[in-house]
């Protein structure tokens, strides 16, 4: 499937010298009165090399077409995160570098989709939120009268976001995976 060199997006898969590769960052800029373009940096999925590409914005790029399969987040060991299929219970292993950010967001029992590509698999695709629970925070100032500053809180798996002042250790809340921005208190 054939997309416009601006329709990059981090995290997407595409074609590139014939070989599949993730876009690891992209930036699109217009330099003075040159024409646009869209600065890449990405990572070959067979190899694991990095390499820095500059398309024009009217570039055509070949967006990878890839199986999704529903699995289920059982384990970490070290830097491999387990997987199990919900059909057929086979299971997979999958390195942290290839789930990159997606690791703050795993719960065992989580159901992701996991992408494969010609069989091997390559990464995964998060809900759109998840509900995790707050480990660490400070306390709630009594009589604070700015409302919207906002304050550091530890989540059960590891990462740190912020989240409103009256927001407390113990308190389950819904994150989006996104960007890592607090959603609002869980149910």
């Amino acid at each position: 499937m054939a997309i416009q060199a601006t329709q990059i997006r981090r995290g997407m898969i595409i074609i590139h010298n014939g070989a599949p590769h993730r876009v690891l960052e992209f930036h699109h800029h217009t330099p003075g009165n040159l024409r646009a373009m869209v600065q890449t940096k990405l990572r070959n999925i067979k190899t694991g090399s990095s390499t820095e590409h500059r398309f024009r914005s009217t570039d055509s790029v070949e967006r990878a077409l890839f199986e999704e399969h529903e699995m289920t987040y059982l384990y970490n060991d070290g830097d491999t995160y387990h997987f199990m299929n919900t059909e057929s219970y086979e299971q997979i292993g999958l390195q942290a570098e290839a789930l990159g950010d997606a690791v703050g967001y795993l719960l065992p029992e989580t159901v992701i989709s996991v992408e494969f590509f010609e069989g091997q698999p390559i990464g995964i695709e998060l809900p759109q939120t998840v509900e995790l629970q707050v480990v660490e925070t400070e306390p709630e100032l009594k009589g604070a009268t700015v409302s919207n500053v906002n304050k550091p809180a530890k989540l059960e798996t590891g990462i740190t976001i912020q989240v409103p002042p009256f927001i407390k250790e113990g308190e389950r809340i819904r994150v989006n995976t996104a960007d890592g921005a607090y959603i609002e208190r869980a149910k």
